[in-house]
């Protein structure tokens, strides 16, 4: 790690403490239907944890390119097997975030970085925007929808930022 990755090893202690919050709410799907939706437009049970995984694997693609073009992109969601499975990913990418975060250097993350489709450009922004805001965020707002998921399917939801209804801090 060098000396001026502050930004990155800043960003990667948030991760690492949400983290460990998303993967206890994960660990409580084994068992549970993953192609359950709580409406035809919602996403299923699976491919929202799905989901969650899969943003946390943006961090080192963000960090290790200047563009995402959806125009040129291959991407495919990945269908779990399992809870199992996700597990698994989810630690996967985790790591592998944070050991992007706390690698690069401040000017890097700094770096413009854009999402586009082709030639239209969704945003141009730094990467440590893109980290913070599009991934970061974009996972506790799934994170949220999640646990709503999991009190009409009647999983017990752990404490977030305070008690829930099933388990006191």
């Amino acid at each position: 790690m060098s000396d001026n990755s502050t930004i990155g090893r800043r960003i990667a202690g948030g991760l690492k403490a949400e983290s460990a919050t998303t993967r206890k709410m994960l660990s409580r799907l084994e068992g549970a239907d993953l192609s359950w939706r709580p409406h035809e437009k919602s996403m299923t049970l699976g491919r929202l944890a799905g989901h969650i995984v899969e943003m946390i694997g943006w961090t080192k693609m963000t960090l290790s390119t200047d563009e995402l073009d959806f125009a040129t992109s291959d991407y495919k969601p990945k269908v779990h097997a399992g809870a199992a499975e996700i597990l698994v990913d989810f630690a996967s990418a985790v790591a592998s975030a944070v050991d992007a975060l706390e690698s690069i250097s401040d000017e890097e993350i700094l770096k413009s970085w854009t999402m586009r489709n082709g030639e239209r450009v969704f945003f141009t922004i730094p990467k440590s925007s893109v980290i913070q805001g599009f991934v970061m965020n974009h996972v506790l707002h799934h994170r949220g929808q999640l646990s709503v998921y999991m009190r009409l399917l009647d999983i017990p939801v752990p404490s977030i930022y305070g008690p829930s209804a099933d388990e006191s801090v």
